[in-house]
């Protein structure tokens, strides 16, 4: 017993002596888990230069990372030449959604029997002085929470050595593992882990394109203003999972309310969206990505939280694809087996009610009763 409660204590240091460490080591581990998720990505790129172009090594790894960057420039180029026509007009919109707030305000007012300018000032209301007192700290927090963004230099330089050396590494994890398993079995989970960040990311993204198409076509039913920019850069958030898509939604309702002259087309976006996300997170996510990355819906929510609360934003892209590897790892370790169940999902065994199971009994017995007295 005394032996039990030792390693229950022991395993308890270790978990908070690790978070600590990841704590602490955020800006070398965060780039270094991106550049390995995302050389998990290009490698069937790496491997379809070398074997059927015939590349070498590093002329493939370097024109696989120089073909994602392309893509990633031509991506937030776009990005950055819709946002700038729409900061162009900000004015505009400020000036229209003021005129809307106001009768509402003027009524609140009337209710409440508040006067809202005691409360606030007026000058601290507009929009375009939050922005412009608060650029710089909103300009911060983006490339501070450890984004891609914030490691455009060191990222690539990692992927290129993951890629280059990667039978190097692999032979370090055989030798590392020899004296606990055998090479086949460290060769089954490496695949394991393999297929589940491929499936993860290829999923995620033709999950990004088809609510990508979904929330620009809801837009333009609307009639709402640069719906295929603000349909994909929502479906682009994906990669916050959960929130991500909420965040999406309030600039468009924002143009909308603007732009229009009802407050239910902004409604109309929130509501389009809601449901997307619904269909997303319940039809599509489920069909495309498949049971390879088989976390419960719990741990899933939990995960993105501890690890927003460990590494920011950064974290809350990573927490996913992390967990389902820890889920691997346990899965094939007899120590830690429970709480790869823990991760996994539940089984319809223990999603059904005993009410329903008391209903069968019920009804066999009353059969069995009707037998007997027929």
């Amino acid at each position: 017993m005394e032996t039990k409660k030792h390693h229950i204590a022991l395993n308890l240091f270790v978990f908070i002596g690790i978070v600590f460490i990841a704590y602490m080591l955020q800006t070398i581990l965060v780039p270094l888990l991106f550049a390995i998720l995302l050389s998990v990505l290009l490698y069937p790129i790496v491997r379809f230069l070398e074997r059927k172009l015939r590349f070498n090594r590093i002329f493939s790894a370097l024109v696989s990372i120089f073909i994602s960057f392309i893509v990633l420039l031509a991506v937030f180029t776009f990005i950055g030449l819709q946002l700038e026509e729409i900061i162009s007009k900000s004015g505009e919109y400020v000036e229209s959604i003021e005129s809307k707030m106001k009768p509402l305000i003027l009524d609140a007012e009337k209710t409440t029997g508040l006067n809202t300018d005691e409360i606030v000032e007026p000058e601290s209301l507009k929009m375009e002085k939050v922005v412009k007192d608060n650029f710089s700290n909103i300009t911060d927090f983006i490339f501070a929470s450890g984004s891609i963004l914030s490691n455009l230099v060191i990222v690539p330089l990692y992927m290129f050595f993951f890629l280059l050396y990667r039978k190097f590494f692999i032979s370090f994890i055989y030798t590392l593992c020899e004296k606990r398993c055998c090479k086949e079995d460290t060769k089954q989970i490496l695949h394991k882990l393999y297929d589940v960040q491929q499936n993860y990311f290829m999923g995620l993204i033709t999950v990004m394109v088809l609510v990508g198409i979904l929330n620009s076509i809801g837009l333009l039913a609307l009639g709402i203003d640069y719906p295929f920019f603000f349909g994909f850069l929502c479906a682009f958030l994906l990669l916050i999972p959960y929130i991500g898509i909420i965040i999406g939604s309030i600039l468009p309702a924002l143009v909308a309310l603007a732009t229009k002259d009802s407050y239910w087309y902004a409604v109309g976006v929130i509501g389009i969206f809601s449901f997307i996300q619904f269909i997303e997170g319940n039809l599509i996510t489920p069909k495309i990505t498949g049971s390879k990355v088989s976390i419960n819906a719990f741990v899933s929510i939990l995960s993105i939280v501890v690890f927003a609360m460990l590494w920011g934003t950064a974290g809350m892209i990573l927490a996913l694809p992390i967990t389902a590897s820890l889920k691997v790892l346990f899965d094939h370790s007899p120590q830690f087996h429970a709480y790869g169940f823990l991760l996994g999902e539940p089984t319809e065994e223990f999603l059904k009610s005993k009410a329903r199971r008391r209903l069968k009994i019920w009804k066999q017995i009353r059969k069995e009763k009707k037998k007997v007295n027929s």
